[in-house]
């Protein structure tokens, strides 16, 4: 992965910029979106993720606001180009955890050359609203989440943070973000060395960073994007399991389920759901008031009708099993289904999935085990793509510590 530094655009060069900014946009319902927008005039979402509004076009509506915060020096571009240390500390499992990386432009690439490897699929409609948005305001807004191996530690050293931090916010959830800054030209040319021969892989914003690639093609100087890189190996990687909200599916009974899951799990009354602790080959399922846990046998692993091509490492993980052990054979839910939201929701708070299970807002919830770092490379390495939300990454990334200006669109 070929890296440089970026000349980026910080909120008048203040300390603390909790007020300004702002979610990834996919995180974003208009609930959130209303209270960015009540938290600051400047918040970064007016132009990350513009809201709709009668009459109006929300893509020009960002361009005029951007616009009018550059001319009005809100928004101030740094003196120099930098590299950005980038420290999150949130509270995972009841613990704190700190994780560290770095901000810098990456040169964006076909999948096929082999630079950037993702792991899931991606859909027109979010693309086309970020390259509306991204032709209309030519500003690099949000981070991409980029995982880079780092055995040796050689680029955490290289990255680590020195000194007060030039910005820190607290993000909605009250996990704590920090942003530092380095311009020293050797770390700089150090961490490119390092970085060179590396492949990375995409946590979060496959999205934006189709889109990228897609704008780039039109841009041809605009072949770099803003990016967040943090060590495969390092700790406070934290994936986060998608619990799955089954609905709108024909005659869903437990007991039936029950039934027809005794072919390939074994299945176990499950008292406490909220306490349950999922693991690979173990799911539960809640369903009203009744709860179970399924496991599966190890003799009818090879009975499950996996779709062709896969490997043992995809087949192995918890999702995958999931989906083609239960959601596919037993309820009728097919990939095209979950591709379209009509069938199957997605939460990683395991608390509201049990709740919202056995308060009826949904006919049955699914409880997994996360997809570990491990199964993500073994996967991604080898060519594959993982189930549709496989992998929910805590804490996400904040727009609006820093951002990049393409080019004037």
């Amino acid at each position: 992965m070929k890296i440089l530094p970026v000349r980026g655009f910080r909120f008048r060069g203040e300390a603390d910029v909790s007020h300004v900014v702002a979610p990834p946009y996919d995180q974003i319902g208009p609930e959130t979106q209303a209270e960015l927008y009540a938290r600051s005039a400047w918040n970064i979402v007016r132009v990350s993720y513009p809201r709709d509004e009668p009459g109006g076009d929300k893509y020009a509506r960002a361009r005029a606001t951007l616009d009018t915060w550059l001319a009005d020096g809100v928004w101030v571009p740094e003196a120099a180009p930098a590299i950005y240390p980038y420290q999150q500390t949130y509270t995972a499992h009841g613990r704190s955890v700190t994780r560290t990386g770095f901000v810098a432009l990456g040169e964006v690439s076909d999948y096929a050359e082999g630079g950037v490897l993702p792991h899931e699929r991606t859909h027109a409609g979010p693309k086309r609203d970020r390259m509306q948005l991204l032709e209309a305001t030519g500003a690099d807004t949000g981070l991409l989440f980029m995982l880079v191996s780092d055995p040796a530690a050689e680029l955490s050293r290289a990255t680590s943070p020195a000194g007060p931090p030039i910005a820190e916010a607290r993000d909605l959830r009250g996990e704590l973000h920090r942003l530092w800054r380095v311009t020293d030209e050797a770390t700089i040319t150090r961490v490119q060395s390092l970085m060179a021969a590396q492949p990375v892989i995409i946590a979060d914003g496959h999205h934006r960073y189709e889109t990228a690639v897609a704008y780039a093609r039109r841009h041809p100087a605009a072949r770099h994007k803003l990016m967040a890189f943090f060590a495969l190996e390092a700790p406070g990687l934290t994936i986060l399991p998608n619990h799955r909200l089954v609905h709108h599916v024909d005659n869903l009974d437990f007991e039936d389920l029950m039934d027809v899951a005794a072919r390939w799990f074994d299945a176990a009354r499950l008292d406490d759901p909220v306490a349950f602790r999922p693991e690979n080959r173990t799911l539960g399922v809640v369903v009203g008031r009744d709860a179970a846990v399924l496991r599966l046998r190890p003799d009818r692993f090879d009975w499950i009708t996996w779709p062709d091509g896969t490997s043992r490492a995809w087949r192995e993980l918890a999702v995958s099993i999931l989906h083609e052990g239960v959601l596919r054979p037993l309820l009728g839910i097919t990939d095209e289904m979950l591709d379209a939201r009509t069938h199957v929701d997605y939460t990683a708070d395991q608390d509201e999935a049990v709740r919202v299970a056995r308060g009826g807002a949904y006919q049955a919830a699914f409880l997994i085990a996360p997809t570990t770092p491990e199964e993500l490379q073994a996967v991604v390495r080898g060519g594959e793509l993982l189930p549709q939300k496989s992998t929910h990454f805590y804490p996400k990334l904040l727009d609006g510590l820093v951002f990049h200006r393409l080019a004037e669109p």
